[in-house]
């Protein structure tokens, strides 16, 4: 009988993780000759883990967090646990409602859609990722991302809005390890066991949207990147239906173009894409 693929498969040394990411954030950081990290602060479990681990590598002085809601849509509760987690952490933090700068940007866009809630759910995560910037370049600071390695690999971002940053340091963490990391770090549980949701409009809630828990994401993801297992023996070793399998490896692939930069048509010997190569 073939060996089972189960959630413990995906069980990381905790202390590892956190000494490895801390190291990469601070070493990332010397090298960049910035002075230290913007992060966007949702309460959610992404990015509350993202600056508990950024302010273990170099200290919250070094760290400025944005709390970006917009009315309506972000719950008070998620507000709240973003201040009281920044707070916590002594890091020094704004909240810019972003409802007005939406609103601008409606009053000029033609034919401006109000049901169209994928694009205008974009529009708000890239108004988020601008103001993001400008603190960056005003303080001489690095974007962190939030994104986790579940979200990344099934394209779960916005393009030029949460996917465009810096660094990604739980990039390689996925979704159900970050928990754990979270738990491990000393995160408050209402963070910790907190459905993840990217609050681009009301009610939305990630596995509900996704229509699969990030249990099974997870151990398909997994099986097929980490293992590299076909179809065929994922659902054997995981017991995991070969439609949801399929469904998953469609994400991933169909998203691909969110996670390489932009292509570029050759017509030299050398372009300044992927074969790009410098002589010293």
């Amino acid at each position: 009988m073939a060996e089972k693929i189960t959630i413990k498969s995906l069980d990381i040394d905790l202390q590892y993780a956190v000494e490895r990411i801390t190291n990469f954030i601070k070493e990332y950081l010397a090298k960049s000759k910035a002075k230290g990290y913007v992060i966007g602060l949702s309460g959610g479990i992404d990015s509350s883990t993202t600056l508990a681990l950024l302010v273990k590598a170099v200290g919250s002085e070094k760290i400025t967090g944005l709390i970006m809601p917009f009315k309506g849509i972000t719950p008070e509760e998620d507000i709240n646990d973003a201040l009281d987690l920044a707070n916590s952490f002594n890091v020094k933090h704004h909240i810019i409602c972003i409802n007005s700068i939406f609103e601008a940007f409606k009053s000029i866009i033609p034919y401006f859609d109000e049901q169209d809630r994928i694009s205008n759910g974009n529009l708000m995560a890239r108004t988020r990722m601008i103001l993001l910037y400008y603190y960056a370049n005003k303080y001489n600071y690095l974007v962190a991302g939030t994104g986790d390695k579940s979200e990344i690999l099934l394209g779960y971002f916005t393009k030029g809005g949460d996917g465009m940053v810096d660094i990604l340091p739980i990039g390689d963490l996925y979704k159900t390890q970050v928990r754990k990391v979270a738990k491990y770090l000393g995160l408050p549980e209402r963070i910790v066991t907190k459905p993840s949701s990217p609050r681009l409009w009301a009610g939305q809630i990630a596995e509900q949207e996704l229509g699969i828990s990030y249990e099974t994401i997870d151990l398909v993801l997994y099986s097929l990147f980490d293992l590299r297992l076909n179809m065929d023996k994922i659902a054997e070793k995981t017991g995991i239906s070969k439609s949801i399998i399929q469904a998953i490896y469609e994400r991933v692939i169909s998203s691909q173009h969110k996670r390489n930069l932009p292509p570029i048509p050759r017509i030299s010997a050398r372009t300044t894409g992927l074969d790009l190569r410098m002589p010293i």
